[in-house]
This record gives C-alpha cells, structure tokens and sequence, in this order.
C-alpha cells in the first residue's frame, strides 16, 4: 500500500504544530531571560514581550480553528535546541558584564527562527486561500519583527556596557 502523497496543507498542518510548541516554550524562556536580565531596559522587553507571546499562542489556537484542526503542538527540536542554548549560556555567562548581551544573541536567534517560520505559514495560508489565518500570521510576524529591532537597540548599549574585558589577539 503507497503512504498518501503529502500536500501543501498537511506541510501547513505540520509547520503550525511545530510554531505552536515553539511559541509556548518562548513565553518560559522569556519569563526566565526576564529574571536573569540585569538591565531594566531588558527585563521590560522580555515581560512586555512574554505577554505578547501568550496572545501569539492564542492567535494560533484560531488559526488551528480556522483550518477545522485541533490546537496541539509537536516537539519542535530548533527550539529545544534554541533554549538549550540559552540555558548553556546562562551558566557560563551569568553574573558577568556580558550576560546581558549573551541573552540578547540568545533571544535574537529565537526571534529569526520566529519570523522565518511565520512569513512562511503567512505565504502558506494565503496559497491554501486561509485568507483571516494569513492576518493572524502576519500579525505575529510583525510583532517578532518589532522585537527583533527593539533587541538589536538594545544590544547596542548593553554591547558597550559589557565591555571587551580584552582585546582580541
């Protein structure tokens, strides 16, 4: 018997299960950036950006909706990994100059894999005639875009403030 020849909607299907988890594991890496994060500046854009987060799962639980399919995640292995990271760097970089600046990077990856997977299932909701599930997207899109340029002008003084600590040789 010949497996069913996967179309653009089960990739869609797919792709927003693996957004889903990893949506729901940046509001738990964002709330633990917030507590780790020794610039005011930064905290704030982490919790202000954990609460945007929890209201991007719940335009994805509409946009399971819309497509008649049950909200459900499946492991997403980029954000695993992405979190590990995370975790990592904070051992080795907490309670120095550069911690800051290390979560920064860490939450900027999170954010490019972000924008990358939901202007895909934007593009992808709009060809599969999912018309109010691609504004849904879009409106996550531009949120993770905000962040991401809200971060990198962060970064920019967090950089400077963390200092080289040496020179390079």
């Amino acid at each position: 018997m010949m497996a069913k020849e996967k179309t653009l909607h089960d990739a869609f299907h797919e792709t927003l299960k693996d957004v889903y988890y990893a949506e729901r594991q940046s509001v738990k890496a964002l709330k633990k950036s917030a507590k780790a994060a020794e610039s005011d500046e930064l905290r704030q854009a982490f919790e202000t950006h954990a609460e945007e987060s929890a209201h991007q799962v719940e335009r994805l639980q509409q946009v399971f909706e819309i497509i008649g399919k049950t909200a459900r995640g499946k492991t997403c292995e980029a954000m695993q990994g992405l979190t590990a990271e995370m975790e990592e760097d904070l051992e080795d970089f907490g309670e120095t100059p550069a911690a800051d600046a290390v979560l920064v990077g860490c939450a900027q990856a999170v954010e490019h894999y972000e924008i990358a997977r939901y202007g895909t299932l934007k593009t992808w909701a709009g060809q599969l005639g999912y018309a109010d599930a691609a504004k849904l997207l879009d409106e996550t899109l531009q949120e993770e875009k905000r962040t991401d340029a809200l971060l990198s002008k962060i970064a920019e003084r967090i950089n400077v403030k963390g200092g080289a600590g040496g020179k390079a040789a």
